[in-house]
């Protein structure tokens, strides 16, 4: 059973609560967690024990992010669930980049909901951020094959779900199907990960300048390549690179 010191809870919730944790303890793709109302872990799943290089949920449970993470990190990880504490609204599916193991950044889908008692205040928390695969990593069916080979190799050319359902040779809700099923991403968001990943890479590796970038990898210009970084990344692309070496070992929320 988990201890839920910082938040008082009826038994049904706490044992469900305890159910869910164990459920993604199983998934070590997915980070899950909840926190209290001052941002402190409630509950963990093991991956993001792992990914903190702490012995056990306990070293985590009662703890703020910035106890834990590098500076950036936690200043984006504690502004996402003030938001969800203060407007009542989830944040769903919200693509964005993360640290794993080895100093490798990686993508992924970061929910948060509001967690509310029974005469409707909030009193936590609750997410998952789930780590994406590159179209390499995956199966893809053949019907799939020529609009995601386009993608790789035309990301700097203005693109849109339409033009890449058509490619595929697919009505676009089909399309849309199938990307979300093979991706986990909508087609939107598998076009702005490819870009944002080709920023990524260029920004690490060479010294171009923010405006060839953003051209490069197919922004309207690097205003445009600088909100898209900032909301993945928390950084824009300029303090990214000033970095050299990703902030942290590990990612979480």
């Amino acid at each position: 059973m988990i201890n839920l010191p910082h938040l008082q809870l009826e038994s049904g919730l706490t044992a469900g609560l305890t159910l869910a944790e164990q459920l993604f303890d199983h998934l070590p793709e997915t980070v899950f967690f909840v926190k209290d109302l001052g941002g402190r872990y409630l509950a963990v799943n093991q991956s993001l024990v792992d990914r903190c290089g702490v012995a056990g949920k306990a070293q985590l449970i009662g703890r703020h992010v910035r106890e834990i993470f590098p500076p950036d990190l936690a200043r984006h990880y504690a502004g996402q669930d003030e938001q969800v504490i203060r407007t009542g609204r989830a944040i769903i599916e919200h693509l964005e980049l993360h640290w794993q193991a080895h100093r490798r950044p990686g993508w992924c889908l970061t929910t948060k909901i509001p967690v509310w008692d029974e005469e409707g205040k909030i009193l936590g928390v609750m997410g998952i951020s789930r780590d994406l695969r590159s179209p390499g990593e995956s199966a893809i069916p053949a019907t799939l094959a020529r609009a995601l080979e386009h993608l790789e190799n035309h990301f700097s050319e203005p693109l849109t779900p339409g033009r890449l359902a058509k490619l595929a040779g697919l009505p676009p809700v089909r399309f849309a199907r199938h990307i979300k099923r093979i991706f986990r991403l909508t087609p939107h968001q598998l076009i702005l990960q490819t870009r944002l990943a080709a920023a990524v890479s260029l920004l690490t590796e060479t010294k171009r300048s923010l405006a060839d970038i953003a051209h490069a990898c197919g922004f309207y210009d690097h205003s445009a390549m600088t909100r898209v970084f900032r909301s993945a990344t928390n950084l824009t692309p300029t303090q990214f690179r000033a970095l050299k070496t990703p902030p942290a070992k590990r990612g979480g929320q």
